[in-house]
């Protein structure tokens, strides 16, 4: 999903440069929202492998 949301500011950087106002913005929505969902998901995983860690280390005691 980085990966997308990178392409996209950059297609959205380039447009803008270049006067297409409808497709810079248009990318550069599309790229806000996957980095959105992105951190989300990065966050929901950080908490899980927590959440993994503690179970592990109660289990080996």
């Amino acid at each position: 999903m980085l990966k997308y949301a990178i392409i996209f500011a950059i297609i959205s950087l380039i447009a803008g440069a270049l006067g297409f106002s409808g497709v810079a913005a248009g990318s550069a929505g599309i790229a806000k929202i996957l980095f959105g969902l992105f951190l989300i998901v990065a966050v929901v995983f950080v908490v899980l492998a927590a959440l993994g860690v503690g179970a592990v280390r109660k289990t080996l005691k």
